[in-house]
């Protein structure tokens, strides 16, 4: 993929979110969001294949893969009013589908399509399939690593606002309690990573973002997660009895500390 290829993306992206624009107050924070969340994603992923060595064309594949994750976003919460895929689609799968019906890839090599397909298809799994069609699981990994690195920044920035100035949808709906459901308490404690499908309360997903940590493919990616402090910020927002989620911090952080020194290691086996 060449520069201007990726730049005529670009060009894409930024016509086809402006589609979206012409709905309520509350429904256009919902879009922006994802907007300002796609471009945050694309400085991310600059950073990762600048510190991972990535040559030329793989920091451009990176970068389309990064500008094309989310577009189902877009027709996902025109259609339904929400980001909660259970209760509506898999984003991804609707991404894939706008990509092909907008033909932003029929001009490229086949290879190069299929590592941008599947990076796109496959960022929002808990896991990755264990074989995929791609010659590299690379890319795959790079975006789901910057989009998780983003992902903290965003709900950041909502929880410092008061509920009424929120993206509505960002938090999926789930209630602000002080209150723990034990299996994601459990998940944190064995340093796996809470499912979504586990999480009953605000403080929960919370807890689902935190074990994330522990899900970063490159010390890149880790080096970044520590030098902005996204952990124990995270954990500052949380309501209620803490103890055991302090015990599992202190052990995630550690584990954190450790990947981000070596260099080239994954954690595919977290």
């Amino acid at each position: 993929m060449e520069q201007p290829r990726l730049d005529a993306i670009r060009h894409w992206f930024d016509g086809y979110v402006q589609t979206f624009y012409d709905i309520d107050p509350d429904g256009l924070r919902n879009i922006q969001l994802k907007v300002e969340h796609t471009r945050k994603v694309c400085a991310v992923m600059d950073l990762l294949a600048a510190g991972e060595g990535l040559s030329g064309e793989e920091t451009r594949i990176a970068g389309a893969t990064a500008l094309l994750h989310d577009v189902g976003r877009f027709p996902q919460y025109r259609r339904w009013r929400t980001f909660r895929d259970s209760d509506s689609d898999n984003h991804a799968r609707l991404a894939v589908e706008v990509i092909r019906e907008h033909r932003l890839l029929d001009d490229l090599p086949p290879d190069t399509c299929l590592l941008i397909e599947e990076a796109v298809r496959f960022h929002n799994l808990l896991q990755p399939p264990e074989k995929v069609h791609s010659p590299t699981r690379l890319f795959i990994q790079l975006i789901r690593d910057a989009d998780k690195l983003d992902i903290w920044r965003v709900f950041l920035d909502e929880f410092t606002l008061p509920e009424e100035e929120r993206a509505s949808a960002a938090c999926l709906g789930l209630p602000d309690l002080a209150e723990f459901s034990p299996s994601c308490l459990a998940a944190l404690a064995k340093q796996q990573v809470v499912h979504l499908e586990d999480c009953r309360t605000l403080n929960d997903f919370k807890l689902l973002q935190i074990s994330w940590a522990l899900d970063l493919s490159f010390a890149s990616s880790y080096r970044l997660l520590l030098e902005r402090g996204y952990i124990p910020r995270l954990a500052m927002t949380l309501h209620g009895k803490r103890d055991e989620v302090d015990l599992s911090l202190l052990e995630i952080m550690a584990e954190a500390e450790r990947r981000a020194r070596h260099s080239g290691e994954t954690t595919a086996d977290s």
